[in-house]
């Protein structure tokens, strides 16, 4: 399933917030501490209270720092924090929707741990809700109302593809020293390797065939991005350690890039990009995914994404949060795949484009031209004057 469309109340730094995603890859940009990877974290944190091995709305808040935290802190009166997300089967044409909302506060206040549901709905279409809450059973068992019913099995069944959508939501920040030398490191993994320190074991997990057919596409896509670098393979080296190898046009291993260890940084992002797209469903969010890139590469990012979600067995719908003026330029990106963020007294505002911006892009301009430009801080170049 598809999520179309967002909103939020109380959410960090978001009095309300309010969104569409109707591309199959969306652009969040903003500047500095606009909330790029505060309003990210709505869909980590639905994540976090359906996933299969637990967890819930309690550990879901408290990994957050509890719902002082979380809650906006501009907010003085209405302590309820509120997320409605709407889904879909499909992004265009015909399509079923479904609809899912969750509205918690604290127990006693925001500085008590506990939360409790205070809103909760499923609904199907325009027929009568699955789930709204609070109902005659919380008035009857109060503590029920410290669970969601989005994290129970039993009682999620008639919309468990709703929980599935959310819990099959990924994350992805790729750091390649973790990477090059995560066997060094060694230590604990984070849920979901949203920085890739397990690539080399997910790429060694997966089926053989499947595996190489990845590869293949990955090579196909980087062959442009990274001149040189030589068809990807999989292959165990002499003391039985797991390497992804590049193969020179001769067969042989090329010995300068033996292994991931002596991949750029920039082609370790790529690839662990792309190994998502390829191998992962659902909703898929990327922070800055053009760090340690050329300008060049940068630009051909949404293509190169394209390519691997034509190549992937399931189709990924895209979050990506960017300053790159570099990718935005690629003019496949019109004003509907793009969501502005923009700071002020009373908390971030998410701002739709103006008309001139639509009339910029229509006669031709891209986002980087038309849109990125506004989304410059202001009073910036005073930076320069700074002592």
């Amino acid at each position: 399933m598809f999520i179309t469309h967002v909103k939020v109340k109380n959410w960090r730094n978001f009095r309300k917030a309010e969104f569409d995603l109707t591309q199959p890859v969306s652009y969040l940009i903003g500047p500095n501490a606009s909330g790029k990877s505060n309003l990210i974290d709505v869909f980590r944190f639905l994540r976090d209270i359906a996933k299969p091995r637990g967890g819930g709305l309690q550990q879901a808040v408290a990994e957050r720092g509890g719902l002082a935290s979380l809650r906006c802190g501009y907010v003085k009166q209405d302590s309820d924090v509120r997320i409605e997300i709407t889904l879909s089967d499909a992004l265009h044409g015909p399509h079923e929707i479904w609809r899912y909302g969750l509205g918690f506060r604290a127990v006693g206040g925001a500085a008590i741990d506990r939360v409790l549901v205070t809103f909760e709905l499923v609904q199907q279409g325009d027929n009568p809700p699955f789930v709204s809450r609070p109902d005659q059973e919380d008035e009857n068992d109060p503590p029920l109302l410290t669970e969601t019913h989005l994290e129970q099995t039993r009682a999620n069944a008639k919309f468990r593809s709703i929980a599935d959508t959310f819990a099959n939501v990924g994350y992805l920040h790729v750091v390649p020293q973790l990477i090059k030398h995560g066997e060094d490191i060694g230590g604990n993994r984070l849920e979901g390797d949203p920085f890739g320190q397990g690539l080399v074991d997910r790429i060694a997990n997966t089926p053989r065939e499947r595996r190489e057919i990845y590869l293949g596409s990955i090579s196909d896509a980087l062959r442009i991005a990274a001149p040189g670098l030589g068809r990807l393979t999989f292959r165990f080296d002499p003391a039985g350690r797991q390497h992804i190898y590049a193969v020179g046009e001769n067969g042989r291993v090329r010995k300068t890039w033996q292994s991931e260890e002596g991949f750029s940084d920039g082609t370790l992002r790529l690839i662990g990009i792309l190994w998502s797209l390829l191998e992962g469903k659902g909703l898929l969010l990327i922070e800055e995914p053009e760090l340690s890139l050329h300008n060049a590469v940068v630009e051909q990012l949404p293509a190169l994404i394209a390519r691997a979600q034509r190549d992937a067995k399931h189709k990924r719908q895209v979050i990506i949060s960017t300053h790159s003026e570099a990718m935005l330029s690629n003019p496949g990106i019109d004003a509907g795949a793009v969501i502005r963020l923009v700071p002020s007294k009373e908390g971030s505002e998410l701002v739709p484009p103006t008309d001139a911006e639509v009339a910029a892009l229509k006669a031709g301009f891209s986002v980087a031209e038309a849109v990125l430009p506004n989304t410059r801080p202001k009073g910036v170049e005073q930076l320069s004057l700074w002592q």
